[in-house]
């Protein structure tokens, strides 16, 4: 399509007193930044589809009692420390712009950036604060930026009209323990994400029609789950079309070569016991043992795990004595899959031959 480089983003509100409310509202009339990746079928978070939902108002894409509220809370307070540390490492003076910004040629491409960078020779550029576990500092290893901020990153350029950006992201609890990654315009792939936008927004959003789903399985069977809700073993049977058949038979040969695989995996595994029981013996109490030869050195280790949980009949007095207790802190959790008999969606299918 080609991309014209001659615009300037357009304020698309204030956001200075804006109240949560109003800028998830704000935020729903176009597509953000951090929707990018979801469109480009690359968010570890969420489908197309449940963007779609949140675009059109039938779901939040993000429950304000999930779990991870807290990390994104910590995540938001700590912007402006971030932001102060990148500054002192770079030198670059950074401020922010309390406003939603929009493309003025693709009008529902919406940015609402962290901060700005004054560079020396007059130009500007993003800065995108970010925190993350300390365990999960693999995700930015080898000068690398997840793929997710990348759609974000490219998608406030491309809003902006501005060509470098920069992520900082803190991993620990101090200075050193800290990402910074620089990423430059490509023009290329931004014309393929506005494209994508263009389509989920003009073909999907204003149409009202689902995307289909095509992200990772264990992704979208979570968004099955949260949308459809927990099965009703009362409701009725749901009559299969025969283009479903393929499917069901796929699923039972793959679980008909899962479990012969698991057979193999259970005889090694029995097998690596027979190796190791003697070993265990001869360490008795001791969680370590070295074993020298020669030049070669072999160090045998387990840590011990210790469990700590409740047993069915425990859990049936504790429902009968302290039922207050038990529908506070027990859940019934429903997975997905295929099932013929039970009312939860568990991982199981049958063949069945037809009656009469």
């Amino acid at each position: 399509m080609g991309l014209d480089m001659n615009y300037e983003a357009e304020v698309f509100v204030d956001t200075e007193n804006l109240s949560r409310e109003d800028w998830l509202a704000c935020r729903r009339k176009g597509i953000g930044g951090s929707d990018a990746a979801a469109i480009m079928g690359m968010s570890p978070f969420c489908t197309k589809r449940d963007l779609y939902y949140d675009k059109c108002g039938i779901q939040a894409v993000m429950d304000e009692e999930e779990d991870n509220w807290v990390a994104k809370e910590v995540g938001h307070r700590l912007e402006d420390l971030v932001a102060e540390i990148f500054s002192k490492k770079t030198g670059l003076k950074v401020y922010p712009v309390r406003k939603m910004f929009r493309h003025p040629l693709y009008p529902f491409m919406l940015a609402d950036v962290d901060f700005f960078i004054d560079f020396p020779d007059g130009s500007k550029g993003i800065l995108e604060c970010k925190t993350t576990n300390y365990n999960c500092q693999n995700k930015w290893a080898n000068d690398s930026t997840p793929v997710n901020y990348e759609y974000q990153g490219r998608h406030y350029m491309a809003v902006m009209n501005i060509d470098k950006m920069y992520f900082a992201c803190l991993y620990g609890n101090n200075e050193n323990e800290f990402f910074i990654r620089c990423m430059e315009r490509d023009l290329d792939i931004e014309e393929d994400l506005i494209a994508e936008e263009e389509f989920f927004w003009t073909e999907n959003v204003e149409k009202g029609v689902e995307p289909p789903y095509t992200e990772k399985p264990d992704l979208v069977l979570e968004s099955i789950r949260k949308h459809c809700g927990p099965a009703d073993k009362d409701a009725d049977a749901v009559k299969l079309d025969r283009k479903y058949l393929a499917s069901i038979e796929k699923y039972m040969a793959l679980k008909e070569q899962k479990a012969q695989h698991e057979g193999e995996a259970k005889k090694l595994d029995e097998k690596m016991k027979e190796a190791y029981a003697e070993i265990v013996e001869k360490m008795g109490t001791s969680c370590t043992g070295v074993l020298r030869n020669g030049s070669e050195e072999y160090v045998v280790s387990y840590n011990p795990a210790y469990r700590t949980g409740i047993d069915k009949k425990g859990l049936e007095r504790l429902k009968v004595q302290h039922p207050d207790v038990y529908d506070d802190y027990v859940n019934t959790d429903v997975p997905a899959g295929m099932s013929r008999h039970r009312g939860d969606r568990g991982q199981s299918c049958k063949a069945v031959s037809p009656s009469g």
